[in-house]
């Protein structure tokens, strides 16, 4: 099996600053794209930002100049830098991937378990 793991998040002052990362493990072969998501109670999920596996990057409109993706291939972990953070930023935060594990032709899309980011004075 493959799983994401999320670590980060929690309660934090408006135009503070936090890193959340998310470690894929189990039988992989290869991992393309790594992203990250947030969702609000009632709201559809979002994309916030993807990376490519050449570290190209791409993010929403919202949090451009704010947020970072990076990724770190040997250890199979996608980041996200998150500075001058602001109230509108609060949402449970969900990594993603696609990836190919050993033995498979194809690719798969995965899910990290959601982690909580709440950005209050």
């Amino acid at each position: 099996q493959v799983q994401l793991v999320q670590s980060g998040g929690g309660l934090f002052q408006p135009g503070g600053s936090l890193r959340l990362s998310c470690a894929a493990s189990g039988s992989i072969y290869r991992i393309s794209v790594m992203g990250w998501y947030r969702q609000t109670p009632g709201k559809q999920r979002e994309l916030v930002a993807m990376i490519t596996s050449g570290d190209s990057t791409n993010y929403t409109d919202s949090v451009k100049g704010r947020f970072t993706i990076s990724r770190d291939n040997a250890k199979n972990t996608v980041y996200l830098q998150m500075n001058s953070l602001k109230p509108e930023d609060t949402a449970v935060y969900f990594c993603n991937a696609n990836i190919r594990r050993n033995g498979r032709p194809t690719y798969g899309i995965y899910w990290g378990q959601g982690t909580q980011v709440t950005v209050s004075s």
